[in-house]
């Protein structure tokens, strides 16, 4: 009863790094599946580099991007649809809690249910899919010449932020439909994991009808595509930097679908 008072007084930013400690320690008790499910995910991500290497043995250049840009490209698209599905997989697995009625139990806590949900799983395991993304970011600044100036190096870190919120607003978006259908839509994979395998290339090779959706509608363009273009010397103009920041706006209207499958929730029983 201590414990339970004292998560309850906790800040919440404090207690979601308790939930964390509280994951970390449970699958260090099995550190071997933990190692060996890590470097699974290190292997599987480094396929798509091999993928990308054949494919670039026969063709040198795609609209205009060689091999180290499309890895540069690929690299960070990876590592923030990564940081988002470690620290948001709890929203991923949400319809199991609506399917099941333990939702009910998060809605009468003192927390926010948000929190609550954000807190109940993390794939510590995608440890192995980050470090490999960052080997082929390092692999592409090196071979794409990017020359580092403060600048670039603040394009990245909003890239990064930018790209992690938009897919937890997609993961939010995922969980909020489970209020009205009770089962998660798999249609929703399209634009998580799909957009994960869209984005191995700059988004304009899709063409400009894609284009203009992942600028206005899901703003995958913002954390990918324009920056990038900044990155590569491309384009001069500063305002580039600060785009992948727009793209945090979309957790307004993720979360305010949220709200309203919070507000029309009807226990399904257990």
């Amino acid at each position: 009863m201590r414990g339970k008072r004292d998560s309850e007084r906790m800040p919440g930013i404090r207690l979601y790094f308790h939930y964390i400690g509280i994951h970390l320690r449970s699958i260090m008790q099995y550190k071997a599946s933990f190692l060996m499910t890590a470097v699974g995910q290190f292997l599987v991500s480094f396929c798509v580099f091999w993928e990308l290497y054949f494919m670039f043995r026969r063709f040198h250049e795609v609209k205009g991007f060689t091999y180290s840009q499309v890895l540069l490209c690929f690299s960070v698209m990876l590592l923030e649809f990564s940081l988002a599905e470690m620290f948001a997989r709890g929203f991923d697995s949400f319809s199991g809690m609506v399917r099941e009625g333990t939702f009910d139990r998060v809605l009468v806590r003192p927390r926010s249910a948000v929190l609550q949900v954000l807190g109940s799983r993390f794939e510590l395991t995608r440890i192995g899919r980050i470090l490999q993304a960052l080997v082929l970011f390092v692999y592409g600044v090196r071979e794409s010449g990017v020359e580092w100036t403060p600048a670039r190096v603040l394009t990245v870190i909003f890239m990064l932020l930018g790209g992690t919120a938009l897919f937890c607003g997609l993961f939010l978006i995922y969980a909020a439909l489970c209020f009205f259908t009770l089962e998660g839509l798999e249609f929703m994979n399209v634009f998580t994991d799909g957009a994960r395998e869209f984005g191995k290339y700059p988004l304009s090779v899709y063409g400009k009808r894609l284009l203009q959706f992942a600028t206005c509608i899901v703003p995958y363009a913002l954390v990918q595509y324009y920056p990038l273009l900044y990155l590569l010397g491309r384009v001069k103009a500063p305002g580039y930097i600060f785009l992948p920041l727009l793209a945090v706006l979309f957790l307004v209207p993720s979360y305010l679908l949220w709200r309203l499958g919070v507000r029309k929730y009807q226990s399904s029983g257990s």
